[in-house]
């Protein structure tokens, strides 16, 4: 089933190729997953742009999302000859795109549809399909539902199991669905206790990796979602701690330069700057002139401004990373770009 101890949750407009390839630089165990991808999308659309990966994003897992068995399968076919190591159902969304289009969340209601869904995948491709589902929807589940429905997926031949431990609230935005109703992480450490055979991630409100590692005592994975987006250093020892792997950790800086040969090589290709750099502007988050490498960034928009950005954070240097950023540190990054004529 490959390894789920630690995993970056999909989220559509951030967890594109891009930021997945910055994820990487900070950690090479991490499970990696796709932005949600319509069935629809990958038959009939633009399927090269959406499908493409880099190799160094492996593990990496394609979450489709869709409500037919057939076009379902066919996307998860075409996903395995792409290369993708896994294919995940997505029964977690709850927009309003998934209420209108019957996909996500939604499914949860017809669990009988599901299973049938499930089985085609899994009769269509070798890799393992695993599911990305919610407690239940509107608040109203028990545990015994949700046991229930595990077992039937399982039926299905599903064996990876991640659960958002919360409900599924379709009368609320999406943002809202990602605060209420409370977090029931116990719920998902059941699973584990009476589906031993099953691998079992848990997901919903993981912010650091000291909380992940008190999860991991219980169900075989985490998936952390916004708290990386909002900072991939979030990540920075997972390799050391969840993975046992010896290499040391990059720091913000290296992960930098790392970013700006892959935007260049990028560009060479014909992606647009922007797409790449909007993921970086978090990188130094918190950090020496952190709010002045966002500025640069934002303002420039291209392969100038990132040079220009690291400039600015290699005068810090490498002592300076863990100190706040402040007043102070912009002031002296102004007074740097002055001296540089910028």
């Amino acid at each position: 089933m490959g390894d789920h101890r630690l995993s970056v949750a999909p989220m559509v407009d951030r967890t594109d190729r891009h930021f997945r390839y910055l994820v990487r630089q900070v950690s090479q165990g991490v499970r990696l997953y796709t932005e949600m991808t319509v069935d629809q999308a990958v038959l009939k659309g633009p399927r090269e742009r959406l499908l493409f990966f880099r190799e160094e994003e492996h593990p990496l897992a394609l979450q489709l999302a869709g409500s037919d068995p057939t076009t379902l399968a066919e996307a998860a076919r075409i996903g395995e000859a792409y290369g993708y190591d896994e294919i995940n159902l997505n029964l977690g969304c709850p927009s309003e795109k998934a209420q209108e289009t019957g996909f996500g969340a939604c499914l949860l209601s017809d669990p009988i549809r599901v299973a049938e869904i499930l089985r085609a995948m899994v009769g269509a491709v070798r890799v393992p399909v695993s599911v990305k589902m919610r407690l239940g929807l509107e608040g109203g589940e028990t545990y015994p539902e949700l046991a229930q429905r595990v077992e039937r997926f399982a039926e299905a031949g599903v064996r990876v199991f991640i659960v958002h431990a919360r409900s599924a609230l379709l009368g609320l935005s999406t943002r809202k669905n990602r605060e209420i109703p409370p977090l029931r992480h116990e719920w998902v450490h059941c699973l584990k206790g009476d589906f031993p055979h099953l691998t079992l991630v848990t997901n919903g409100g993981v912010r650091t990796l000291e909380e992940a590692l008190l999860h991991l005592a219980w169900v075989d994975g985490v998936m952390v979602g916004r708290a990386v987006y909002e900072d991939p250093m979030v990540l920075k020892e997972a390799d050391r701690r969840v993975f046992g792997l010896p290499k040391r950790p990059k720091t913000r800086l290296e992960v930098a330069r790392a970013m700006r040969a892959y935007l260049e090589e990028e560009m060479a290709r014909g992606t647009p700057p922007w797409a790449v750099l909007r993921h970086l502007l978090t990188l130094f988050r918190d950090r020496p002139r952190g709010r002045l490498w966002r500025r640069l960034l934002s303002e420039g928009r291209d392969l100038e401004a990132l040079d220009r950005a690291l400039a600015l954070l290699e005068e810090v240097g490498e002592e300076g990373e863990e100190e706040k950023d402040g007043p102070k540190g912009d002031a002296e990054g102004l007074l740097f770009l002055a001296r540089e004529g910028v």
